[in-house]
């Protein structure tokens, strides 16, 4: 009997390996701009959104507990009222391990400033993708699956397609809501415009680059550092490429700001034509950060 019973716990616990969810996700709420309320209510919501975040079963992709994708969603409270009006700003990021190294990589990182939504203390926190009807979780759910298909880009040739599409289809059913941040052409970069762009043809070298710089990449540098920053090299390319395509998108722009010390450090032991080429390349892309890529220009291998 006890054979049986250790057997049972066994697979059990594989089968909850097996199904573990996709998200490791730190939430933290900073409301020390707002006085004189009971402050109860953003820990309750703190707490209710990390519970929403990483214990649900987001996608159909098998994750084991130590695959999960570590990520934060930072929110802080700029408005409140009693009734329960927020007016937030948050900052998603998320990272991604470099294989054969204890090196994390910022794979996404943005600050959305339209994040408004209503919440009373102990509301349950629920989406449904088919019909969007609450701000709050319409918008975490849209930055959950963008993470997850992102990763999913990073590790496979545009391997989170299925996912991205429930990106999109957040943004159409959300069109219905009044709160801001899901209106094609009111900001660059909102939610529409992100997914959008990134979903769009003419973009398609980005997301090939999303895959070739990680994973053909920085995967490599561990075995081989100069092979692994020529493949990095090429991925910048691609985009170029995807620049050239849609000039008007601020997606390239927003990789290399992501990238932007991690470029410095991969290119400080890079060849002086190799330095050159990517020197030029970024200025293209962001000649605002010129101070920056001055420091790959000059750097001593």
């Amino acid at each position: 009997m006890k054979h049986k019973l250790y057997i049972l716990l066994f697979i059990l616990c594989g089968h909850v390996a097996a199904q573990a969810q996709e998200l490791n996700c730190r939430v933290a709420i900073n409301a020390s701009q707002i006085q004189g309320t009971n402050t109860q209510v953003f820990t309750t919501l703190e707490n209710a959104l990390k519970e929403f975040i990483n214990d649900r079963k987001w996608t159909s992709a098998q994750y084991s507990p130590a695959e999960r994708i570590t990520c934060s969603m930072n929110i802080t409270v700029k408005e409140y009222t009693d009734d329960g009006a927020f007016k937030c700003e948050l900052i998603v990021q998320s990272n991604r391990p470099v294989y054969n190294s204890n090196y994390n990589t910022v794979l996404f990182n943005f600050k959305d400033t339209e994040f408004n939504f209503n919440y009373l203390e102990y509301d349950p926190l629920e989406f449904r993708e088919d019909m969007i009807d609450n701000n709050l979780t319409a918008v975490i759910a849209y930055y959950i699956y963008l993470i997850i298909g992102l990763d999913m880009d990073s590790m496979a040739p545009m391997g989170g397609t299925d996912v991205l599409h429930i990106v999109e289809n957040i943004v159409q059913a959300a069109q219905s809501l009044s709160e801001t941040g899901w209106k094609a052409f009111d900001d660059s970069k909102n939610r529409h415009a992100i997914i959008t762009d990134y979903m769009d043809g003419g973009m398609q070298p980005l997301r090939q680059m999303m895959y070739d710089y990680h994973r053909l990449g920085l995967d490599e540098m561990a075995q081989n550092a100069d092979r692994g920053r020529a493949k990095i090299t090429e991925s910048l390319n691609l985009l170029k490429e995807a620049r050239d395509n849609k000039a008007m998108s601020a997606l390239p722009q927003l990789f290399v700001e992501i990238k932007k010390d991690e470029l410095i450090n991969i290119y400080s032991k890079g060849t002086q034509n190799e330095r050159d080429g990517v020197y030029e390349l970024l200025m293209d892309i962001s000649p605002s950060q010129s101070s920056d890529w001055d420091k790959i220009k000059s750097a001593q291998p």
